[in-house]
């Protein structure tokens, strides 16, 4: 049998089914269900309440999409720590069919209507603050001022999101903004130029204005999507514009620009996605619509123009953009700030052509390319240009994923939250962010059936790139995890795969090479390189995957235990500090079952060297190894205990206390981890480095907060480990996620000012072993309180 990696759990269970085997009588089916949530620390308690007052669906309209959007992803975020209610904001003679999250609604046309809504959120304790949503149109009285008499009565926070800002405002209107603002207890808006307009042409004070940008959804890539697309546009050259139809979006500009482009590219083909706008139909009817059907009629474009007149799902709407080569934005309203449309096509990858409102004119250095209002020469020309150069067209789709991917929904509403904190503090909110569910998505993207590719291209797998013992030997370590928690039997065929690709590393002589390429043969770099550390963590997969004698057939065991065997002889030639750590823990894991007296003395012979190293450095100020910190820190003090654990050591435990102790008074600050930066290491009485963290540093921490918090049962590991995950979700200096929840893959690194959008197989198999940390111990959770539950019914 393994070693039990949560003790304190695992002793409960052993009397928990001890018990269950000496009852009888008791009908175990009818035992209290436990829901298992993705919160590991939720509390059954009535949630402070956040409440949108917004247009929300099922309204037609840009502003409730949007709205929604932000709703579902603090809720995806957040859900255990808020309560998210909605106001909808219904116009005259209109009712809707809303789902539960509404709470109020309130007829906009009618004033009396906002003192009594006032006077409704007042009376309700459990609302914490608003996110009200604004926009000129939506609320009665001249330029929407019946607003005035809801915010003046309130008695709750309120951040107040500007979907548009008008510049050169009259009296009026310039009035009714800062009134506002006034009443409001911070301001968003979606571009710098809307802040700068607030600031200069409105007078409001900087330090109550934030940026955060119009959220997008995230997307796979578009090889995948184009894979499993239902559209079906053969060979065409696929260019696109979606949205509610209005006379604004002025798109017989793109439609007069068309015959030039045809005349160079005769297979294009021309999308414009989407109903007339609500408003516009109960005004006018279809002229616009007739209007350009009557233009395309005109200029003979009828097999190069499709017009797909009807709502769409998300996912058929993010199908079509990333068929899309080319997406045109060609709005004539020069004040039109921001357009979530132009956000969302940027979010798939495309290339865009676009009018230069603020949003464009602010997103599209290197993604695109602005034209004039109206000007279809201009907009033929720079469309022809972009047929015409596929590089530069893949290098605007890299650009616009990168440029793109600090506004996800996931962003967004991180950004949200962080600016709203100090209002709620005094209802002391205990933000707990959720876990994520677990995806195997991009490990079997990355995964041929020769092993596990090093790198990818956004999420793109990178075969060129070939595959390392490295990444392999984790992915053994991971998939076995998830295997032993899942039982799920299509990870038996992974995890084959790298266990082969492991041995096949394996020499003659015992030791491994690192590198292979595409096509199986050994890079050359292999003689180049000290492969010690990929020898460690070889040995580290062996040892603990030997370890699941339980799970897996006797023949797969034994030829781990072979390789295992046949490298022994090297370990005795290792130096570097994290390839004797990478060999304790598998000779640690290799040994919980034979208890070999040999194995104990190898584990002896290599903590005692880690021993020395640390003797020989170390002094009041600095309780390390080595003179320097550099990757994979937590790995040397892990190693100790496990090597104290192996062999009794009091003097390895101490170590391991003394030195990981230290390590996590240097990467915990403020609340959140910084590992050490691989854009220099840190150095012995010099100041660490900032930023450049990887993925890989924070799992190795995680795993050894895991084995010190189950050895000394000090519950500051534990809250470590939680913050340390949180790193992962958006707990981190730019309040981003590194996880990328829809692709399942992992960002390779976490920079000054931006997260490295890249998934290879490093960062996305380190994730998953430290999410799959938190799997075990939700699971524990729920068979412990089934435990306690039987028994007080019993």
């Amino acid at each position: 049998m393994r070693a039990n990696i949560f003790p304190i759990y695992n002793n409960s269970l052993i009397v928990y089914k001890e018990s269950l085997n000496n009852l009888n009588g008791i009908n175990f089916f009818k035992m209290p269900t436990v829901e298992k949530t993705n919160s590991i620390f939720s509390k059954h308690k009535e949630l402070p309440e956040i409440l949108f007052i917004t247009t929300y669906p099922p309204r037609e309209c840009g502003i409730a999409t949007y709205t929604q959007d932000l709703r579902n992803a603090i809720q995806e975020k957040f859900g255990h720590s808020f309560s998210l209610k909605v106001c909808a904001l219904n116009a005259k003679e209109t009712e809707y069919n809303y789902a539960d999250e509404v709470k109020y609604t309130i007829q906009t046309d009618e004033e009396e209507q906002f003192i009594q809504l006032a006077n409704r959120i007042n009376a309700d304790k459990n609302i914490a603050m608003i996110f009200l949503q604004h926009e000129f149109g939506l609320f009665g009285g001249e330029n929407g001022s019946y607003l005035l008499k809801l915010m003046a009565h309130l008695k709750r926070p309120i951040t107040t999101t500007f979907h548009t800002v008008l510049p050169d405002p009259n009296s009026k209107l310039k009035k009714i903004v800062r009134k506002i603002v006034d009443c409001s207890d911070s301001v968003i808006v979606m571009t710098n130029a809307s802040a700068i307009i607030l600031r200069s042409d409105y007078g409001i004070a900087v330090q109550k204005i934030t940026v955060i940008a119009h959220g997008t959804h995230l997307v796979t890539s578009s090889e995948v999507s184009e894979n499993k697309s239902k559209i079906h546009l053969a060979d065409r050259v696929v260019l696109s514009t979606f949205g509610l139809l209005s006379e604004g979006k002025s798109i017989e500009t793109a439609i007069e620009a068309l015959p030039k482009i045809i005349e160079k590219f005769p297979n294009v083909i021309y999308l414009v996605i989407g109903k007339t706008h609500p408003e516009v139909l109960k005004r006018d009817g279809e002229k616009y619509r007739n209007f350009l059907y009557e233009k395309v009629y005109e200029l003979g474009l009828q097999n190069n123009v499709r017009f797909i007149n009807r709502y769409l799902s998300l996912q058929e709407l993010m199908d079509y953009l990333q068929r899309t080569k080319i997406y045109f934005f060609t709005s004539k309203d020069p004040n039109q700030a921001v357009s979530g449309t132009l956000a969302y096509a940027l979010a798939c990858g495309c290339p865009v052509i676009s009018t230069p409102i603020p949003h464009a004119k602010e997103l599209l250095d290197g993604a695109g390319i602005n034209f004039d209002f109206q000007n279809s020469e201009q907009l033929a020309e720079a469309t022809i240009k972009l047929l015409y150069d596929p590089k530069l067209l893949k290098e605007m789709r890299l650009n616009a994923l990168h440029k793109i991917s600090p506004t996800s929904w996931q962003n967004a509403a991180i950004a949200h939250i962080e600016l709203t904190k100090s209002s709620l503090a005094k209802h002391k909110v205990e933000l707990k962010y959720e876990l994520p569910k677990i995806s195997l998505d991009h490990i079997k993207r990355l995964t041929t059936k020769d092993g596990m590719i090093q790198f990818s291209q956004i999420s793109s797998p990178d075969l060129e790139s070939g595959y390392t013992l490295d990444d392999n030997a984790r992915a053994l370590i991971a998939m076995t995890k998830h295997y032993e928690i899942t039982n799920d039997v299509a990870d038996l065929e992974l995890i084959t795969i790298y266990l082969d690709f492991i041995i096949f590393c394996q020499q003659d002589d015992g030791s491994f090479l690192n590198y292979v390429d595409q096509k199986g043969n050994f890079f050359l770099k292999n003689k180049d390189e000290n492969l010690e550390d990929s020898n460690g963590r070889a040995i580290w997969a062996l040892g603990e995957f030997s370890s699941y004698q339980n799970l897996f057939s006797e023949k797969l065991i034994e030829v781990a235990k072979i390789a295992l065997k046949k490298s022994l002889k090297n370990i005795a030639t290792f130096r570097s500090p994290r390839a004797i750590a990478f060999a304790i823990k598998g000779l640690y894991f290799y040994n919980l079952e034979i208890n070999n007296v040999i194995i104990k003395v190898i584990i002896t012979q290599l903590a005692d060297n880690l021993v020395s190293k640390f003797r020989g450095v170390s002094d009041k100020n600095w309780k390390w190894f080595e003179n320097y910190l550099t990757y994979a820190n937590s790995l040397l003090p892990e190693a100790m205990l496990f090597a104290s654990m192996s062999t009794g050591s009091l003097l390895y435990r101490k170590i391991a206390k003394t030195s990981f102790d230290f390590l996590l008074s240097i990467i915990f600050r403020d609340n959140q981890i910084k590992v050490i930066s691989n854009q220099g290491w840190h150095h012995k009485d010099k100041s660490a480095n900032d930023f450049g963290e990887q993925p890989i540093d924070v799992t190795y921490t995680i795993l050894a907060l895991n084995s010190f918090y189950n050895s000394f049962q000090e519950e500051g590991y534990f809250e470590k480990m939680e913050t340390a995950f949180n790193w992962f979700l958006g707990k981190n200096h730019l309040h981003q996620i590194v996880y990328n929840p829809i692709t399942g893959g992992c960002y390779d690194g976490l920079e000054e000012h931006h997260v490295n959008l890249n998934q290879g197989a490093e960062s996305t198999v380190s994730y998953l072993m430290a999410r799959l940390i938190f799997e075990e111990i939700l699971n524990s959770k729920i068979e412990v309180q089934l435990y306690n539950e039987t028994f007080q019914e019993v």
